[in-house]
């Protein structure tokens, strides 16, 4: 089931973004931040969570790309899976919903930069539209390594862009 997230889901949220930056295929990060720190670099809308029985086993959220006027319908969007639960249709699920929310909110355009070895992820980003539009080489270092990022795209079919 799908819901949006709420402050009381925090811990399992940070607990599944711990599962990510444990993968070395889903961020640059090498440790997680606070709630707070978490809480505010990520817009108020479009949160959600994907639950099975009490259990969060997914989230999806959107960060500003800039604080620039201009760009304000302009979204980076971040989605983890527990890792016990890939394969199971849950980003499916959750980027609908974000989707939906995103327009909604009057997003008219999705970023996403995932690693080009994150073979799952890119699947789901192009099965909902989104499209290639470049590839950051060498962009940062992760454990003394170089690595980059595969840049995607999408645009809201609502805005007629």
């Amino acid at each position: 089931m799908i819901r949006e997230m709420l402050p009381g889901d925090s811990k399992r949220i940070l607990e599944i973004f711990q599962m990510g930056v444990e993968t070395r295929n889903a961020t640059f990060e090498t440790s997680v931040p606070s709630w707070s720190e978490w809480d505010s670099k990520h817009l108020r809308h479009s949160r959600f969570v994907y639950t099975e029985g009490d259990q969060i086993l997914g989230w999806i959220a959107l960060s500003p790309f800039s604080a620039r006027k201009a760009y304000e319908g302009v979204a980076e969007i971040s989605v983890y899976i527990d890792t016990e639960s890939l394969g199971k249709g849950i980003g499916t699920e959750l980027m609908n919903a974000v989707i939906a929310s995103s327009e909604k909110e009057g997003v008219w355009t999705l970023y996403s930069h995932v690693f080009p070895e994150n073979m799952a992820t890119l699947r789901l980003h192009t099965k909902f539209g989104f499209r290639i539009i470049g590839i950051r080489e060498s962009i940062a270092q992760l454990d003394g390594q170089w690595r980059d990022t595969v840049l995607l795209e999408r645009r809201s079919k609502k805005t007629g862009i």
